[in-house]
């Protein structure tokens, strides 16, 4: 019997309840967790009983009325909500404590279950840091890594550039709202961002850049990473900040040295001190962190793809010699062949097809092209 279509008004009243109770708690991941949590999951039940009870009616009623733009924001920019029980949430992102309650992404979502890198560094960087920043970007993503900053000046904006002029996929993490670009001066390159990966914020619409909110920003930006690459930082540089978080979160840390002069190596020189892997090529990172891509590319990928919400640490990924491998084998040629051509022939979504692919890369089975396109290894 074919499935029931969802009610779109039981998803318009879904998504009000979600917006509802993170502004009753003043847009907090940890509040509104704690609220669903008691309400077993229930999100209707966490603000109809559990948040009115706690905040009172005067709060709930004023939370509805921002929800209500916010909402009315969403469908009028075509952004989409992601909430931390969404199956297309970042894997790697939910796994942390405190995990943002919900995701404001403009552009591809499934750009964010692609396997990522974070490059970071100052906003003032040098020719040779900026020069440093787009050549590595863009190796990175002809290995089919997305390339993740945080669209600020200088060393993030390099990295997004470099990975977009490579033909690949970058994703900006903002401290502001979707509707609130910042720095201004990176509004053409962030629309170029929503055509070549996306946009990502905890904050909802209107929300415009404070000081407070950056340190928040950068824990999204290493937590959709597996490594963390800093390029070039001053000692107290934010950088520095999403680096420190990217190692208490589990993740690889890296450092480019430079100059005993030049007071933009000395953060990364006291990175590398701290435990930082000091790396000069980008091949190097790769290295470091194909272990992790091997993991990822088993234990999140296929798997988690078609998981509701969580998946048990123990469940394991498919083999190479699995049925949708062969599938893909036989969809792949050894002329490029771009994703989109290999979703229709396979059936199978991005960000299953987008694991799948970086394992076989990695086995030596396929190459990842300029431009996004795959196509099987000679012999």
């Amino acid at each position: 019997m074919p499935a029931k279509p969802a009610n779109p008004s039981s998803q318009d009243d879904s998504q009000l309840h979600w917006l509802t109770l993170y502004r009753a708690y003043g847009c907090g991941s940890v509040g509104s967790g704690r609220a669903l949590d008691s309400a077993g999951g229930d999100i209707r039940l966490a603000v109809e009983r559990v948040a009115l009870a706690a905040l009172g009616a005067a709060a709930i009623d004023r939370a509805r009325v921002e929800a209500e733009l916010d909402r009315q924001w969403l469908d009028d920019s075509g952004a989409c909500l992601l909430n931390i029980q969404d199956p297309r949430y970042p894997p790697l992102l939910r796994r942390l404590a405190g995990a943002p309650f919900l995701l404001f992404v403009r552009g591809d979502a499934d750009a964010l279950w692609t396997p990522q890198l974070a490059i970071v560094g100052s906003r003032q960087g040098t020719a040779g840091g900026l020069a440093t920043a787009r050549d590595f970007a863009a190796t990175f993503v002809s290995r089919g890594f997305a390339v993740v900053s945080g669209l600020a000046a200088g060393i993030d904006a390099a990295a997004h550039h470099g990975a977009i002029d490579a033909g690949g996929t970058t994703v900006a993490v903002l401290g502001t709202g979707l509707d609130r670009i910042y720095p201004a001066r990176n509004a053409d390159l962030a629309r170029t961002i929503v055509e070549h990966g996306a946009l990502v914020t905890e904050f909802p619409p209107r929300t415009p850049a404070r000081k407070e909110n950056f340190p928040r920003r950068n824990r999204i930006i290493s937590g959709l990473s597996l490594g963390t690459l800093v390029v070039e930082a001053s000692l107290g540089s934010g950088s520095l900040i999403t680096a420190r978080v990217a190692a208490e979160q589990g993740r690889e840390v890296f450092a480019i040295p430079g100059s005993i002069h030049n007071p933009l190596a000395k953060g990364c020189h006291q990175l590398i001190r701290d435990g930082a892997k000091l790396v000069e090529t980008a091949q190097e990172v790769i290295d470091e962190l194909q272990p992790l891509v091997r993991e990822w590319a088993d234990t999140l990928g296929p798997l988690e793809a078609r998981a509701s919400i969580h998946k048990p640490a123990t469940v394991r990924g498919h083999s190479l010699d699995d049925a949708e491998y062969q599938a893909l084998r036989l969809a792949l040629g050894h002329d490029p062949v771009a994703l989109d051509a290999l979703v229709e022939r396979t059936g199978l979504t991005v960000p299953v097809l987008s694991s799948m692919l970086l394992r076989m890369e990695l086995e030596g089975e396929v190459v990842a092209n300029p431009g996004g396109t795959y196509s099987r290894c000679a012999g």
